[in-house]
């Protein structure tokens, strides 16, 4: 099946092998940005468009560009020139597990250990890049048993 293609699209094996590289190489926190950023304003405005991330972010037109063919490679989103940006169905999966990280990180350091909203905002999206699934999974769990069994009892007791 791979033999036609390549002959048809003038693809050769050493082209294949860097696309599916492209495709599995694990996204930056750059990158992932980028992706949420798409989504969200997708989710918003049911469209978007370079200068909207642009804004969203507070990046030169120049930088989205860049990012954009990026997730572009990799399949994530649909982006040429002048079109509106879609984002594939995998480029939605994605996005959405690093907005569940997000939240459930910031729920963590907002609910549990009673950090403003800001200082949550901000360690949520540091750390939403580099948790670990199993690191990111004990976090959930904690901070379900800890509202359950504890409430706001240890964020308003140990209050700096």
């Amino acid at each position: 099946i791979i033999v036609p293609v390549l002959k048809r699209k003038n693809l050769t094996k050493h082209k294949i092998i860097t696309i599916i590289e492209l495709m599995n190489e694990k996204l930056t926190s750059s990158l992932e940005d980028y992706l949420e950023a798409v989504y969200m304003i997708f989710e918003k405005n049911n469209s978007v468009k370079a200068i909207d991330v642009s804004r969203a972010l507070g990046v030169s037109r120049a930088s989205v560009t860049e990012a954009l063919k990026k997730l572009n490679d990799k399949k994530l989103i649909n982006y040429g020139r002048y079109d509106a940006i879609t984002i594939t169905k995998e480029g939605e999966i994605t996005a959405r597990e690093v907005i569940e990280k997000h939240k459930s990180l910031y729920d963590f350091f907002a609910g549990v250990l009673g950090a403003s909203h800001d200082e949550a905002q901000d360690n949520a999206c540091k750390i939403e890049h580099m948790v670990s699934k199993d690191v990111l999974k004990r976090i959930i769990a904690f901070t379900k048993y800890y509202r359950i069994n504890y409430g706001d009892e240890f964020k308003n007791k140990y209050k700096t």
